[in-house]
């Protein structure tokens, strides 16, 4: 039972993800980094996965890419604090 879901969730993630993207295009060229040849690498890696495994790795790649996220917002944190200046305590030398 859970694996038909979970087929059936794969099949309609496919088509959307396919009825989304097939048509669409490029986005424009800006200063970033190109991040297209990994997703298509990592659309090849789950497409080349038995149909046991790709619900293994969708989960995985859903860790992974929280875990992306969670540094992205930990590092904007910490650019927006500024900053930090040490504890300096002035000792007078006799």
């Amino acid at each position: 039972m859970e694996q038909e879901q979970d087929q059936r969730l794969h099949t309609d993630w496919t088509r959307e993800w396919e009825r989304e993207f097939r048509d669409a295009p490029p986005p424009p060229r800006g200063g970033g980094p190109d991040l297209a040849p990994i997703f298509a690498i990592v659309e090849a890696l789950r497409r080349g996965l038995p149909r046991e495994l790709q619900g293994q790795f969708n989960s995985l790649l859903r860790e992974v890419l929280l875990t992306l996220r969670a540094l992205i917002d930990w590092y904007l944190e910490r650019l927006e604090r500024g900053e930090r200046k040490p504890d300096v305590e002035e000792i007078r030398i006799d």
